[in-house]
């Protein structure tokens, strides 16, 4: 059993996933952590005699060892490490909703103090690709921006929803760290600097990413999953009621390859193998983990893993020997593992018995045809088969994808299961025919919210009516990426002005066959000679998709859902091996909306402006009234004083009010600023490869500028090589 080398009580309470470990002197590792009331503790027992200026960080009255840094707004993110390297020691970066403050422990001074229109949900420090500074990278509102400790912004991005977790990893191998980006629409994805090299589809928001060894890498999610993917391969992944609050990767056992720890919200911690997920240690806090961190926090050359609780108590525990490595499990662990070995016990007892009751009713051949069907005895060509189809729905049931699953004889199906990612809540879904409908087809409808393939993981028990024990059928069948669009006829699809076009030097039948495996077709299609036109229907809501190729290689998309538009080409582009693609693009009515948002963002920066402007001239009226309005108390003039006290009420409820407003005026600059980022993300996804990064930074440079037409031209055409 792994005990405690030491153990700490904090009397400040720790805001989970903001703890951090800093050596601020370039020596002592401290432990940093964000507090619920708008400040940041700084815990440094080695230097109990050092005393600190009162500019930002001032000594905590309940704890000499801590220090407190005021932030006056609620910290959303928080880390340290080496920011500038020609100092030689770490710096603290933390973020807010609004700001994002850099700043120097050691001489107690700000870096920088910058403010952050898209806000600061999660945030990492370190190098990324070619950039030859350290970078503070910030996840926002759908936005990435990375400064440098000057303050100066030498990275930005934008992605598909808000930002809750960052990493960076070497993941292509190239020994130059990539960006990973977890967020609220279920996707990771990979950043080499500005362009998208890879990106996994998840089920839930992810919550947690942290880099373990090469290119592998662990994850949270926000439903209690967590696992490891080694590029774009998931290793494993295991899901518990509880929420995981933090991971980190640390080598516990000493055989050269980090584990992945994980802190829970029920308090738990424990440590997986990277290669299987099985649990090798756990220990138990009295209230949820806020943090796991490394660090010599004991300063004797060894590192420690740390783990915070929420309530303040710190622990730290030190790597185990090899030669102790085999009994790390604790015994709760051990009784667990044999419980676990004697349920199988039993389960192969009990199997192994019916085996045995099967081989004695066959040999007594009595009733035999009344047997084979109690005990479950099938023809040897039983097969289970699958189809997918269309339905257009009813009046009672919205339009989806059916699914049909027989057999190819007069056996039945008594239940069926299948378990697919993204598309039943929970994962999996079961049918459970009743007895007076048991037959040998069951339809599963199927009504995937997303356009990506899916491998639907079925298990049928098959059997007849009277059986009493059933086999267990297993395969899998790949659910088509654009498996929500039905075929049909060109000639009465509704006109749309909106479209894409780009021209390929690919042959036709290459086009028909992505056409063929990314849609469910009837029948496969057979388009020999191009032109060709070819269109579908959306069972979402009706859309129009209008696809049509001429002999000179230009390809069309006609569609008024320009995220749609972006997934064909991001899906055509990967199928046929295409690494550049420019196009010539045009959404009217999208574009209208957006322009229409643009305006909103200028006049919601007008009114913030004012406000702040309005605020601070008040604030200073409150000052000078609350001197004239002492200075009357000490003369004893009660009537002024009452008066000034009176006009002190009145400002300070106009004060509030306009607080009210300019609140709702920033979550609402907040929403049109996630519209435009989300937008420049649509216009990039339209390209690949160099001329979808042109297009990203060209946009941002032309929102600077603030040249909306430009910005339109951009989006349309894509945007000229500098």
């Amino acid at each position: 059993m792994l005990v405690p080398i030491f153990t700490l009580k904090l009397n400040h309470k720790i805001n989970p996933r903001m703890v951090s470990v800093g050596r601020y002197d370039g020596v002592h590792p401290c432990l940093t952590a964000a507090t619920q009331a708008g400040k940041v503790f700084i815990h440094n027992p080695h230097s109990r005699s050092q005393r600190v200026s009162a500019q930002r960080l001032v000594q905590s009255s309940q704890d000499s060892d801590v220090s407190l840094l005021n932030i006056n707004q609620n910290v959303s993110c928080l880390t340290a490490g080496v920011f500038d390297p020609r100092v030689g020691y770490d710096s603290l970066i933390v973020g807010t909703q609004t700001n994002l403050l850099a700043y120097d422990v050691h001489n107690n001074s700000d870096l920088f103090y910058k403010e952050i229109v898209d806000g600061a949900n999660a945030v990492v420090l370190g190098s990324l690709g070619d950039i030859t500074s350290p970078l503070a990278v910030i996840g926002g509102n759908c936005a990435l921006q990375g400064f440098d400790c000057s303050g100066n912004d030498l990275f930005w991005t934008v992605t598909g929803d808000n930002v809750r977790s960052l990493a960076l990893c070497d993941f292509d191998g190239d020994e130059k760290k990539e960006l990973l980006v977890g967020s609220e629409d279920f996707d990771i994805r990979v950043f080499k600097e500005d362009e998208i090299v890879a990106e996994m589809s998840e089920t839930e928001t992810i919550t947690a990413l942290c880099p373990m060894y090469g290119s592998r890498f662990g994850y949270a999610l926000s439903n209690g999953t967590v696992g490891v993917y080694d590029r774009t391969a998931r290793y494993w992944r295991i899901k518990s009621k509880n929420l995981a609050m933090s991971i980190h990767a640390f080598d516990l056992n000493s055989d050269g390859v980090c584990e992945l720890i994980t802190g829970w919200s029920n308090g738990k911690i424990d440590a997986r193998s990277d290669r299987t997920g099985e649990v090798i240690f756990k220990d138990n806090f009295c209230s949820s983990v806020a943090g796991v961190v490394e660090g010599d926090y004991r300063m004797d050359g060894k590192t420690q893993l740390i783990c915070c609780s929420i309530d303040g108590e710190v622990r730290g525990y030190l790597p185990t020997s090899q030669e102790a490595a085999g009994s790390l499990m604790d015994t709760s662990v051990e009784q667990e593992l044999v419980r676990e070995l004697s349920q199988k016990k039993q389960n192969l007892l009990l199997e192994l018995k019916n085996y045995q009751e099967n081989s004695k009713q066959a040999e007594s051949r009595i009733s035999q045809s009344e047997t084979d069907g109690q005990m479950g005895v099938i023809p040897a060509n039983t097969q289970l088969q699958t189809a997918l189809s269309v339905s257009l729905g009813s009046e009672t049931q919205n339009a989806h994808v059916e699914l049909s699953i027989s057999t190819s004889n007069d056996t039945i199906i008594r239940a069926v299961l299948i378990f697919a990612e993204g598309i039943f809540e929970g994962e999996s879904h079961v049918v459970h025919p009743s007895t007076q409908h048991l037959s040998g087809l069951v339809r599963v409808p199927i009504s995937p919210p997303k356009d990506v393939p899916v491998d639907l993981h079925i298990k049928a028990f098959v059997g007849y009516k009277s059986s009493v024990q059933f086999h267990v059928f297993e395969l899998t069948r790949q659910l088509p990426r654009f498996s929500m669009y039905v075929l049909s006829n060109p000639s009465s699809a509704p006109e749309t002005s909106s479209y894409v076009t780009f021209t390929t030097s690919e042959r036709l039948q290459r086009v028909v066959l992505w056409l063929n495996q990314n849609f469910l077709l009837p029948e496969d299609a057979e388009i020999q000679n191009a032109p060709f036109q070819i269109s579908f229907t959306s069972l979402r809501d009706g859309g129009t998709l209008l696809l049509s190729m001429k002999a000179s290689g230009e390809i069309s998309l006609r569609t008024d859902d320009m995220d749609l538009a972006g997934d064909i080409i991001q899906s055509l582009a990967s199928f046929l091996a295409i690494e550049d693609l420019a196009v010539e693009a045009d959404f009217p009515k999208y574009f209208d909306q957006l322009r229409k948002v643009l305006v909103q963002v200028d006049e919601s920066h007008s009114v913030h402006q004012k406000l702040t402007a309005d605020m601070a001239d008040q604030s200073n009226l409150i000052r000078s009234m609350l001197v004239q309005a002492e200075d009357a108390r000490l003369m004893r003039d009660m009537k002024n004083m009452k008066k000034r006290y009176n006009e002190l009420y009145d400002l300070n409820r106009d004060l509030i009010n306009r607080y009210k407003i300019r609140c709702n005026n920033h979550a609402e600059l907040l929403n049109n600023l996630k519209c435009v980022n989300q937008a420049i993300q649509r216009a990039g996804r339209l390209r690949v490869g160099k001329p979808k990064v042109q297009v990203i930074t060209a946009c941002r440079d032309a929102i600077r500028s603030n040249n909306i037409n430009a910005l339109f031209r951009i989006m349309r055409v894509g945007a000229t090589p500098s």
